[in-house]
């Protein structure tokens, strides 16, 4: 049986999910998927047991050599219950993938993606609840729940070496959301997969959750993702470079894990990230009168304690992350807004009135991040301080 906090996360997250497939911009036709059937025999396989997918818009010109692999978000799922709800949609099977178009940081126009629009470009889709981090052996004949993220990431980084990126010049593996977070985990691991001669860098959009405390002072988000990776079997698969040094349930905090990265990150998220207001400072559990219902769906409505709150969360972030100038390969644009995912739409990403810090666009600072034009490290100032802010739903 389900709860109703569990029915309400559901729900939000669906309509979330369904809000950004509406809103975001493409700019063109449906990319084809390509689904990975050799995969099903090494146990790689969607929650439902089924094959892996990705969307590949191959290279072109001068960019033929050069690869840019992004992973989908959509939140997770922490037990039997939650899973089983994700098991028969898109979220965990690829029989219920829809079709989609690429924008964004994926776009194929150089007028709104100068710097990545002819380059090899590839969304894997997320079907297994875990970041593609789980890799549990037993099947559960009960639900058939397969929990096999890890084999997913792994299978699909073969399948595309194999295509040519073993030849790759240049490479960035992105994500948004969770997908953002494994962008993170699998950094590392990815930079040594690939020619030891190629330019290797990862960037992480929405990905970067933090470790805080909720409003009653509990710690809702270490328990949600201490559950994440019990269920999915995930620790083995997170960075050793954490798991050696702490319990296996922090190394989901990305500011437990970056510090020990020798692969460049750039860290792109707002501030007030609203997944995080929602899920992480004002979790339904921790407010149980709703007194944060309306402030976290829209910061424009709190009351000035909540915008307090909601202004120590930021510092609370900003803490989080590396400490601007500690390294030039750290690339940073923290924005003022209440947003999740900014990299996946051409409004947001570059365009003429897209989410800026100092004028200076998203698309831009990561182009000029990834080919070294300039150190960048944007962290633009407090809410409500930004007028190029645009409302961005979740993935």
């Amino acid at each position: 049986m389900h709860t109703k906090g569990q029915l309400e996360w559901r729900i939000r997250s669906i309509v979330c999910v369904l809000g950004l497939l509406i809103l975001v911009s493409v700019d063109g036709a449906d990319v084809p998927m390509t689904i990975l059937s050799s995969a099903v025999a090494i146990g790689a396989v969607c929650l439902d047991g089924s094959a892996p997918a990705y969307h590949f818009s191959p290279g072109s010109g001068s960019g033929v050599n050069n690869w840019l692999v992004h992973m989908e978000g959509g939140g997770w799922c922490r037990n039997t219950q939650e899973c089983l709800a994700r098991r028969d949609t898109y979220r965990g099977s690829s029989k219920h993938m829809p079709p989609l178009s690429f924008s964004g940081i994926l776009g194929n126009q150089q007028s709104s993606n100068p710097d990545f629009y002819n380059w090899n470009r590839i969304k894997i889709r997320y079907c297994d609840g875990s970041s593609f981090t789980g890799d549990v052996d037993t099947v559960d004949p009960n639900t058939n729940l397969h929990y096999r993220g890890n084999r997913i990431w792994l299978a699909i980084i073969q399948d595309l070496l194999a295509k040519g990126m073993n030849k790759a010049q240049n490479a960035l593996l992105s994500g948004c959301s969770a997908g953002g977070l494994a962008s993170i985990l699998h950094c590392d691991k990815f930079r040594s997969l690939l020619p030891a001669t190629a330019k290797v860098k990862c960037l992480s959009d929405a990905g970067y959750f933090i470790d805080a405390k909720d409003v009653s002072g509990g710690q809702y988000i270490r328990s949600f993702y201490q559950d994440v990776i019990t269920t999915h079997g995930s620790a083995k698969n997170l960075p050793s470079s954490c798991t050696s040094r702490l319990p296996s349930g922090l190394c989901f905090f990305p500011q437990y894990v970056v510090p020990q990265m020798r692969t460049p990150l750039f860290i792109l998220n707002a501030a007030y990230d609203s997944w995080q207001i929602r899920n992480i400072l004002a979790p339904n559990n921790a407010d149980p009168e709703k007194t944060w219902s309306e402030c976290k769906l829209a910061i424009n409505k709190c009351t000035s304690a909540q915008l307090n709150t909601v202004q120590d969360f930021r510092s609370e972030f900003l803490n989080a992350i590396p400490r601007m100038g500690s390294t030039s390969s750290t690339g940073m644009f923290i924005d003022s807004c209440n947003a999740h995912c900014q990299s996946g739409s051409v409004d947001t990403w570059f365009s003429a009135d897209s989410n800026s810090i100092r004028k200076t666009p998203i698309g831009k600072a990561v182009g000029d991040w990834y080919y070294d034009r300039e150190v960048v490290q944007l962290i633009d100032c407090p809410y409500p301080c930004n007028p190029t802010c645009k409302i961005v739903k979740d993935d």
